[in-house]
């Protein structure tokens, strides 16, 4: 199989990247004030769903991708540690259920890293920086050569777990080396190359 075909010999599905995220908030206009003033991302769609339904809401987040919300009239109140991640993650784990929305990662420029963190704290957001390694430790405070990514966790207003993301180096055939596990936890080797890389 080559990197331009899918599995059956045909053309690969070309993907360019993720449309949009879709998630829910309790305050539309809270949500609103937050992404746009404190992650100055642009209010670019809004919607009033038919009948009452609620709104749904589209954020600029960089390359034509965008971050959206909806706001539903009777939605459920948010279940932490269900459907979103715990606020105290450290102490109970940053597991969530299955098919939830564990956290929403935006990639930022390496080089802007430390400044973005500095903007993020002077306007008030409480902030955890980490640099994740080749290790099985999940982050460091500290950079090294072994560092590939650098985060700046936050939450919004709605209690989403948010990462700022900036990668270190490109991934290479050394990033695909764990087999995954199946739902009892059990190592499964990997049936066919999934490191192939898309039409670009």
């Amino acid at each position: 199989m080559t990197s331009a075909e899918g599995s059956h010999g045909e053309e690969a599905f070309e993907f360019r990247g993720v449309n949009h995220v879709a998630l829910v908030c309790r305050d539309m206009a809270e949500t609103v004030d937050f992404y746009t003033r404190v992650l100055e991302m642009k209010l670019v769609k809004t919607l009033d769903l038919p009948n009452g339904r609620g709104q749904h809401f589209f954020f600029d987040c960089g390359n034509g991708d965008t971050v959206a919300f909806f706001w539903f009239p009777n939605a459920p109140k948010a279940a932490p540690g269900i459907a979103s991640m715990h606020p105290d993650y450290a102490t109970v784990g940053s597991q969530t259920a299955h098919a939830s929305m564990n956290h929403l990662a935006i990639s930022i420029p390496l080089e802007k890293f430390d400044a973005y963190a500095e903007r993020l704290r002077g306007k008030g957001v409480k902030i955890k920086v980490l640099n994740h390694e080749d290790t099985d430790r999940h982050g460091s405070a500290e950079v090294s050569d072994a560092t590939w990514i650098r985060s700046i966790y936050f939450r919004d207003p709605n209690g989403i777990h948010l990462e700022f993301a900036a990668l270190t180096r490109a991934f290479d055939d050394t990033d695909v080396r764990h087999e995954p596990v199946n739902e009892s936890g059990e190592r499964v080797a990997l049936k066919r190359d999934v490191s192939v890389a898309r039409p670009g």
